[in-house]
This record gives structure tokens, C-alpha cells and sequence, in this order.
């Protein structure tokens, strides 16, 4: 269980865009040395502040040795910090320094007051799941990818369509042709599955989102599974294009069309530390600009 006693060393990471954001991991680490935490920070963003070396760390130092993350900056900084480091079964909480900041709950408006509310112990932990992908050729596993997001199965070209067929718990599902497929955790359901028609879960859900991308026919529809199914794909060999899969749109891999796509959650949990005032559906209230109470 995590309490706020167990908070002994905290690591500090995320890549600024900009000088304000710099500012603000100076000042995290000062403000919680001040405090007598042990504090470690990413060797990249460490060096442009000009801190000693004895405080730098990689990420898997991080990992090995902090109770505590605490990332500055948007959402595409949490997921890839969070992929990295979830295997340590480690507490992330976000400093929002982007856009929508879905994953990044403080306001940095409010950072200090908030991180100090969190280390008092207002807080408690949520776990959303990965996916995984692997690509099996020639009857052997040769690449795997995580996702916190989604999986994104499309053609390398632009303006192709990809014929495939979708096995779920080794079940004939339905075969396509699109640009592609989403396949998306809860977590992901608010990213690029929305943009694409694709429904919102909630955290807690068990369940996975299968969200066609411009279908080449009226009856697609997305659907929504259990969370433990096995998903495997298989392309047509006289697809033009060849197929990528794209992993939080933060990295891809190369699919052959005798290849088969298998996902499925992975062992490990992304662990959210949300204050206790938390409430997803204000998140996405203010995110998405639903209308407010009307008596």
C-alpha cells in the first residue's frame, strides 16, 4: 500500500517545452529538497538545470530507487515516462505543462499547494492497464510494443486501405477494409480513439475499445470487449501498402503481410496518484467542454 510515509526519495522528469517549464523543475527541486525528500531527476532535463551530478539519474535508476514521480508537462510526456517506469510499480502523479492533460491532473497554477496535499497523504491510487502488442513471423515473436493509449494498426503509406481479419480469443470476429484499426484501453478511449467516433470507458472498465478508421463499408461499427480477450490479426497478402503498428503514436513497428498481430493486456499497471478531490467525469467535463449544470 502507498502512503505518504513510504515517500522517501522522489524523482523529477519530463521534457520542458519552454523556459517556463524548465523553471518550474528548478523550482520542484529545490522545493522538495527544502523539505528533506531525497530527490533524483532525469539526467537530460538535470544537466540543463546545472544540478550536481550526484542528484542525476536515468530512468531505470529512477525506477530502482524513488517512491514517487512526479512528471512536468503534457500527456505525451506521462505516456512515455509511464511506459518506462510502470514495470517498477511505481506511483506517477502529473504537473500539467501541455495541452488537455488528461493524465496530468495539477494545475500549475496550484502545484505547491497540491504536491503539498499529496505528500500530507489526500491522496489514493489508480491502476489502468496496458496493451501489448507482439508480431509473430514464421511461427516465432520477433517485436512487442506497450501502449498506455492505443494501438494503432495502419498502412505505412498514406491513403491506403488495408484488408485484414480480426480474431478475438482465437474467434473469427469480422474481417475489414479501412485505414486501419484503433485498438484502445480505457485510458486511451479520450485520445485518438475519440477523434475517430470511438466511445469513452471509464477507468475502472475491464474492457477494450476496437474502433475502425474510415471503414470501407456503412455497417462498421466500433465495438468494445473484455479486457482480458486476446486479440489477433491477419493481413491479406495482396495488400499494396505495408502495415505499421503505432504505440501511443510515440513509436511504431513493422508488420509483414504474413504476419500475425497479437494483443492483450500486459502484467503491468500504470499507477495514477490523483489527489482526493479527483473526479473523472469533471475532467471531462472541462476537457471536452460539456455543458454545464443547468439547475
Amino acid at each position: 500500500m502507498v502512503t505518504a510515509a513510504s515517500f522517501k526519495t522522489i524523482a523529477v522528469v519530463g521534457r520542458p517545452r519552454n523556459d517556463a517549464s524548465l523553471q518550474m523543475h528548478k523550482n520542484i527541486v529545490h522545493w522538495l529538497s527544502e523539505k528533506g525528500y531525497q530527490v533524483l531527476v532525469e539526467k537530460e532535463i538535470g544537466r540543463s538545470l546545472n544540478i550536481d551530478e550526484k542528484y542525476l539519474a536515468s530512468l531505470t535508476q529512477i525506477g530502482q530507487q524513488a517512491q514517487l514521480v512526479i512528471v512536468i508537462g503534457g500527456d505525451g510526456n506521462m505516456l512515455g515516462h509511464a511506459r518506462e517506469l510502470c514495470k517498477y510499480d511505481i506511483p506517477l502523479i502529473g504537473i500539467n505543462r501541455g495541452n488537455l492533460g488528461f493524465l496530468t491532473d495539477i494545475d500549475p497554477k496550484n502545484a505547491y499547494a497540491q504536491l503539498q496535499a499529496c505528500l500530507n497523504g489526500e491522496f489514493f491510487v489508480e491502476e489502468r492497464f496496458l496493451l501489448e502488442a507482439s508480431i509473430q513471423r514464421n511461427g516465432e515473436i520477433i517485436a512487442k510494443g506497450e501502449a498506455i493509449n492505443e494501438l494503432v494498426i495502419h498502412p505505412a503509406k498514406i491513403a491506403h486501405m488495408i484488408d485484414f481479419q480480426v480474431f478475438i480469443d482465437d474467434k473469427f470476429a469480422f474481417s475489414q477494409r479501412s485505414d486501419g484499426l484503433i485498438v484502445a484501453t480505457p485510458t486511451g478511449s479520450t485520445a485518438y480513439s475519440l477523434s475517430a467516433g470511438g466511445p469513452i470507458l471509464t477507468p475502472q472498465l475491464n474492457a477494450i475499445a476496437l474502433v475502425p478508421m474510415f471503414p470501407h463499408t456503412l455497417s462498421s461499427r466500433p465495438l468494445v470487449i473484455d479486457g482480458n480477450s486476446k486479440i489477433s490479426i491477419n493481413f491479406a497478402d495482396y495488400n499494396v501498402a505495408n502495415v505499421e503498428i503505432s504505440c501511443d503514436s510515440q513509436f511504431t513497428l513493422d508488420v509483414h503481410s504474413t504476419d500475425i498481430v497479437h494483443i492483450q493486456k500486459t502484467p503491468h499497471k500504470l499507477r495514477l496518484l490523483h489527489l482526493h478531490n479527483y473526479n473523472y467525469y469533471n475532467v471531462l467535463s472541462s476537457k471536452l467542454g460539456w455543458l454545464k449544470k443547468l439547475f
